[in-house]
C-alpha cells in the first residue's frame, strides 16, 4: 500500500500501479509517462503538474484528486471517477475520458483538442 506517501517528482514513467491504492499520496510534479494505474485508488491524490501522457488511468478512483496543470495527452480515463477532481490548466489533448464520471470536477482552462467524452 502506497496510500499517504510522498513521492514528489519520482520517475515512474512506465510503471505497473494497477490496482495500487494512492489514496493522499503526493505526486506532485512526478513522471508517469505510460503508467499502468488502471483501477488504482488516487482519491484525494495531489498529481498538480504531474506528467501523464499515455497513461492508463481507466476506470481508476480519482475523486477530489488534485491534477491541475497535469499532462494527460493521450492518456485513458475511461470509467474514471473524476467526482470533484480539481483538472483546471490540465492538458487532455486526445484523452479519453468515455463512461468516466465527472460530476464536480473543474475543467477551467483545461485544454481538449480531440478528447472523448470530455465535457463541452
Amino acid at each position: 500500500m502506497l496510500e499517504e506517501a510522498d513521492l514528489l517528482g519520482a520517475l515512474l514513467r512506465g510503471a505497473d500501479l494497477s490496482g495500487a491504492d494512492l489514496s493522499d499520496a503526493r505526486l506532485r510534479d512526478a513522471h508517469l509517462a505510460n503508467a499502468r494505474l488502471q483501477g488504482a485508488t488516487l482519491r484525494n491524490t495531489d498529481l498538480t503538474a504531474a506528467e501523464l501522457p499515455g497513461a492508463n488511468l481507466a476506470d481508476a478512483d480519482l475523486r477530489q484528486a488534485q491534477l491541475r496543470g497535469a499532462d494527460l495527452r493521450g492518456a485513458s480515463l475511461a470509467g474514471a471517477d473524476l467526482r470533484g477532481a480539481d483538472l483546471r490548466s490540465a492538458n487532455l489533448d486526445g484523452a479519453n475520458l468515455e463512461s468516466a464520471k465527472t460530476e464536480g470536477a473543474q475543467f477551467l482552462g483545461a485544454t481538449t483538442q480531440g478528447c472523448r467524452g470530455c465535457p463541452p
